[in-house]
């Protein structure tokens, strides 16, 4: 007991390591439990954000969804170029080049600030015509449009956010990344209520509030990661007469990043097709399944922090010259994910009918939550591998592998599938449902037998 409190406190205070040599099942824990926490904290102001909103409106609830599903679109873009950070600063820490690390992440600042730029103006500008667009009522778009314009106003924070934790999971400093997000989210889960419903001094803005608190938190968040690069608490520092734009690292950012973006552009662009799907059925079956979804992500923000250790193991062991170390971590992160999993969805799916009306008690938002929330334990358990080598392939700087997959898989299988079965064999909300499970699974099986050819270990970065 006290050896495993120790390697737990060790991993919570980011100590530095080296997860090049040394136990494998050792360097995963050390890296999964920051990154788990970190995940968990994340989900969990998910979870109680749609708890607050849900208190508001069924509409204030579905533009949240509708939102969310447009928005996952900045999203991508930062997490591709992050997948591209973490790949190249967890290479260069491998080959202990840290300075070269720093070098990275000043050019991935640049690029992260000007594509916020650009998302950012475009997004409040046109606030009103996206959640129009989405299939959202005149009346949802006249109360609830300040959310939508609101988040896409600040997006600034939410790129910078992804990619300076990407640079500490990259160097193995797991545990910043995890106090940046406890600090941000936990400021959200404090102001959430109080701008929602104007307690004390706040003003009352209703869903517009939740926007309101999002952006103040990550803001902080990003503060602090700014002054932990610069004190150089990590693997890697920054200083300020090394900012100046270096266009060939930028190109090199852009090329593995553009891979990571697609992978998630491609995931984002079916989500915004499935949202448009189920809200030809109303709000109340988009309120359930944006509920349903909000519980999905808590429960598999655990699985997000495994994989990302999964990928920085790859990176580094990668640049150390030990590539079978690397596929080793891999298996072994999938492996445990997938048990994980598996006792998740059996709690998900038992438990269904007490968690949905929790967040709203609408009859029929209540039965189209449960009916989402059950169908999507049905591919739970195989996820856990797609996703761990998906992530691993990116920790390879390949990200252009886990993209033609998910191409195939989303946008050739899920999309045309969901509407099959949705309108054409009216199965409504529950087809949508069955095509993301049968979607996912099929994504997992393509992902294990491409990891199992290796071409991932000889990719330069």
């Amino acid at each position: 007991m006290k050896k495993l409190f120790k390697i737990f406190r060790q991993a919570i205070r980011g100590e530095e390591e080296d997860f090049t040599s040394g136990s494998i099942r050792r360097a995963i824990v050390l890296l999964s439990i920051p990154m788990v926490l970190e995940m968990l904290m994340e989900g969990l102001f998910a979870l109680v954000d749609a708890w607050w909103v849900s208190k508001v409106s069924v509409d204030a609830v579905a533009t949240v969804g509708l939102t969310e599903s447009v928005i996952t679109l900045v999203y991508s873009i930062a997490i591709g170029l992050s997948a591209a950070v973490t790949a190249m600063v967890a290479r260069r820490v491998g080959e202990g080049k840290p300075e070269k690390a720093g070098e990275v992440t000043v050019q991935a600042t640049w690029l992260a600030l000007f594509i916020a730029a650009v998302i950012g103006v475009a997004g409040f500008v046109f606030a009103e015509d996206i959640l129009r667009l989405m299939g959202g009522s005149e009346e949802l778009i006249a109360a609830c449009s300040g959310y939508t314009r609101i988040m896409f106003g600040t997006n600034g924070v939410i790129m910078l956010l992804f990619v300076f934790n990407a640079v500490f999971r990259g160097a193995g400093n797991a545990a910043y990344a995890m106090w940046v997000l406890w600090l941000s989210n936990g400021i959200n889960l404090i102001l959430d209520p109080l701008f929602i419903f104007g307690i004390g001094p706040f003003p009352e803005l209703g869903v517009t509030g939740a926007a309101v608190a999002t952006s103040i938190g990550r803001g902080i968040g990003v503060g602090l990661q700014i002054y932990l690069l610069f004190r150089g608490r990590g693997m890697v520092k920054l200083v300020l007469n090394k900012l100046q734009l270096q266009w060939k690292l930028i190109r090199q950012l852009i090329s593995i990043g553009a891979g990571g973006t697609g992978q998630y552009l491609i995931m984002s662009a079916s989500w915004i097709f499935l949202m448009r799907i189920i809200a030809e059925f109303g709000s109340e079956s988009l309120a359930g399944y944006t509920i349903a979804i909000r519980i999905i992500i808590f429960t598999f923000m655990p699985v997000w922090g495994l994989s990302n250790a999964a990928a920085t193991l790859v990176g580094q062991n990668l640049g150390a010259g030990k590539p079978e170390r690397a596929e080793r971590s891999s298996w072994l992160t999938a492996h445990y994910t997938m048990f994980f999993l598996l006792f998740v969805s059996i709690i998900l799916f038992s438990t269904a009918h007490w968690t949905i009306p929790r967040f709203n008690a609408h009859p029929e938002v209540v039965e189209a939550g449960i009916l989402a929330l059950r169908i999507f334990c049905a591919s739970y358990v195989m996820f856990a591998y797609g996703l761990v080598f998906s992530q691993s392939f990116n920790g390879a700087g390949d990200t252009r592998t886990p993209t033609i997959t998910n191409f195939f898989c989303f946008w050739m299988l899920e999309i045309p599938l969901a509407w099959f079965l949705a309108t054409q064999l009216e199965w409504g909300l529950a087809g949508v449902c069955w095509a993301v499970a049968i979607s996912e699974a099929t994504m997992s099986l393509v992902m294990i037998w491409l990891f199992r050819k290796g071409r991932w270990k000889r990719v330069a970065i």
